[in-house]
């Protein structure tokens, strides 16, 4: 009970933490967004997001931002809910690398599948606008919930 008590606290404190840096908390703001508009197969806002030489790496390959546009629209893979568990941010001075553990639930090649992953997204501030420069998920052996 008392470990239970000061891990809440602990869960707590780094989220007040986080809500503190107006830098991260826009870095996960838009990795929430960027999540619900793959659900949405809105195309039009992630190719505003993704950088034009961004890189994506998948349990079935990697690719660039025009492929990837591609393969959301023509419904390839449909990210269709991100089940997000945990964030983390760190910022070094114009790149921001996020973490994400999330159970992922997608139509890929017209199968539904659910899988946990941690997901590296990399933005790069530039013109004083955050952009997608990597998403990679690398697929957990566990849930680890």
């Amino acid at each position: 009970m008392k470990t239970s008590i000061i891990g809440l606290l602990f869960i707590l404190s780094a989220q007040w933490s986080f809500a503190q840096n107006p830098a991260e908390q826009e870095i996960i703001q838009l990795s929430k967004d960027k999540w619900q508009w793959m659900s949405d197969k809105n195309v039009d806002a992630l190719s505003g997001l993704f950088h034009e030489k961004a890189m994506f790496v998948h349990m079935g390959g990697a690719w660039g931002t025009e492929r990837e546009l591609n393969i959301i629209k023509g419904g390839g893979i449909w990210y269709k809910k991100a089940d997000i568990h945990e964030v983390s941010v760190n910022i070094i001075d114009n790149t921001a690398i996020l973490l994400n553990r999330i159970d992922l639930l997608a139509e890929v090649g017209g199968n539904e599948v659910t899988n946990p992953f941690e997901v590296t997204e990399v933005y790069v501030k530039q013109d004083g606008k955050w952009k997608l420069g990597s998403l990679s998920f690398t697929k957990l052996m566990t849930r680890g919930e």
